[in-house]
């Protein structure tokens, strides 16, 4: 059964992101000015909450050119033992536009998890679209992903 986040709250509007090496070899979503992950929400509680929750600043770690944050330490230990189990498919970016041949980075509040991994999107109209066939979007994705980060800066 797939999880969804309903929630979508711009705080300040979407983040101006850029793309950052991880060891994954996939191209994460990085916030330019603070070098976060996910704008610093913890990438562990969409699965153990089952929803989008800020992470604390003093509880951080080091990942795949990111810096992950974390709402307890029980969190950070689990990312930092499998993080490929959290980190979002595509590097964060949005498996809808992935599939047309696109990279748009997705908002940390527009979020689903379908078959053990957390997708985000760039707008509520995507997460619909890829819960109708998520089969044949991450497909259609996987298939365009290699020519997509070739269009991505390091």
């Amino acid at each position: 059964m797939a999880k969804v986040g309903l929630g979508f709250l711009l705080l300040g509007g979407v983040p101006h992101v850029r793309p950052a090496d991880a060891a994954t070899t996939e191209r994460i979503v990085v916030d330019p000015n603070r070098g976060l992950a996910l704008s610093g929400f913890d990438p562990v509680a969409y699965f153990t909450d089952s929803k989008a929750m800020l992470g604390r600043g003093e509880i951080e770690y080091a990942f795949g050119g990111a810096i992950w944050r974390f709402r307890h330490e029980g969190n950070r230990a689990a990312f930092a033992e499998n993080p490929e189990v959290y980190i979002p498919v595509f590097g964060g970016h949005d498996p809808v536009a992935v599939a047309r041949g696109v990279a748009a980075p997705g908002h940390p509040q527009i979020w689903i998890i379908v078959g053990e991994r957390l997708y985000l999107f760039y707008s509520p109209q995507a997460r619909k679209a890829f819960s109708a066939d998520p089969d044949g979007v991450t497909a259609a994705a996987e298939r365009k992903w290699p020519a997509v980060l070739g269009t991505l800066t390091p």
